[in-house]
């Protein structure tokens, strides 16, 4: 029995810590179980009171007034999504503008100016990047087409066109209606007002028919820089037209746009200008900057402020030569600005330094020729008499 006790001890410490495992095993998936749907519950009721609060915030915002709130975001959404829009132009950007400010500015110590009109015609080949394409190819278009958008945007200021002079001033400033009216354009309008808009179907804007432009340039010496160079003051496009009861052409010119106001825009449309490298890889401001384009002039600014047909006559020869005389008179005061080489001193000292180095050769060719050449005893003459060797012995 002794020995037993141990035994009968043992079994029941066996027992104990069995019951006690399988309670403990048995209690902690409850637990877990308990913790899982704890967290979940708390979840909820976070979300709930999220939802809760945005409900308020939306009851708050629709019991305000309609005229308490702050129309500004919207304002520069709307403002901001126009002009992003692809079927208007893109704003300028601030640098832009003082760039433009800065290249337009006219030189304040010009003392030489000489100022003409020129006829550019589209249908040459010099000329030709600014009428093609006609119809807009993607993000390409020509001249007039872009010129066109912006006037119908408000972007740019339109001026009568008058044969005798033209007036950049406010008082010279027509509104675009009138440019399509007086040129049979058919549009419509929306809006009334300052908010009135004109809609204008892509077909009947005339791009094909301008085929000219009429330009007015600026020929000016910059004391202060030294430079003598030509400016764009303003462009007019012209519209031409065959009427089919005479078969005669009619020329109509829309309207003066200052070159300054359209510059920024030029300066990021791009062109092709030669059909065998296909690169954009000018700009329209840089076509006109670098004159890359041909004109012929027809007027000059005079005191009797008369064109150059007035002044010289129709004759197709005579034109020609004073347009050609102009030209030769902007080239030779180029040239006499800028002091050249005297020409006919350099010419006589090279004429002096060859005829130097011929003598110089000549007589240098004599003595090598004298010390070249063999020395000849002198003849006897047959009458001198001689002496034997013999008798003299």
């Amino acid at each position: 029995m002794k020995n037993m006790k141990p035994i009968y001890f043992f079994s029941l410490t066996v027992l104990f810590l069995a019951s006690a495992q399988a309670s403990f095993t048995q209690s902690l998936p409850d637990a877990r179980s308990q913790q899982i749907q704890s967290q979940i519950e708390e979840q909820r009721r976070l979300q709930a009171e999220r939802n809760q609060y945005r409900q308020n915030q939306s009851d708050d915002l629709n019991a305000q007034p309609q005229q308490s709130r702050n129309p500004a975001p919207v304002r520069r959404t709307r403002q901001h999504l126009q002009e992003a829009s692809p079927d208007k132009t893109p704003a300028l950007t601030e640098r832009a503008k003082l760039k433009n400010m800065d290249n337009s500015r006219v030189p304040v110590q010009a003392v030489w100016l000489r100022e003409m009109y020129r006829i550019i015609d589209l249908n040459k080949d010099n000329n030709a990047a600014l009428k093609y394409p006609v119809q807009p190819i993607g993000d390409r278009v020509n001249l007039f087409t872009l010129v066109f958008k912006l006037l119908s945007e408000n972007k740019i200021d339109a001026y009568a066109y008058t044969d005798n002079t033209e007036v950049f001033t406010d008082a010279g400033k027509i509104p675009f209606e009138e440019v399509l009216k007086s040129n049979q354009i058919p549009y419509t309008t929306e809006g009334a007002g300052e908010n009135i808009k004109y809609i204008i179907d892509e077909i009947d804007v005339p791009s094909e028919d301008v085929s000219q432009y009429l330009i007015k340039e600026g020929w000016f010496f910059d004391q202060a820089t030294g430079s003598f160079n030509n400016r764009i003051t303003a462009i007019c496009p012209i519209i031409v037209r065959l009427d089919y009861s005479d078969n005669t052409f009619h020329r109509s010119p829309v309207c003066w746009i200052l070159y300054e106001n359209v510059r920024p825009y030029l300066s990021r449309e791009m062109i092709m200008t030669s059909d065998i490298n296909n690169a954009l890889t000018y700009t329209m401001d840089d076509f006109f900057t670098k004159k890359m384009y041909s004109g012929d002039i027809i007027k000059t600014v005079n005191l009797k402020n008369q064109s150059l047909q007035e002044q010289v006559g129709s004759d197709p020869d005579v034109l020609k030569h004073a347009q050609d005389s102009i030209e030769s008179q902007l080239k030779f005061f180029r040239k006499q600005l800028w002091v050249q080489a005297d020409t006919t001193t350099a010419v006589t000292n090279k004429k002096t330094e060859k005829t130097a180095d011929v003598k110089a050769s000549s007589r240098s060719s004599r003595k090598t020729k004298e010390a070249k050449a063999p020395k000849t005893k002198p003849e006897q003459s047959s009458s001198t008499p001689t002496r034997s060797v013999r008798r003299t012995r």
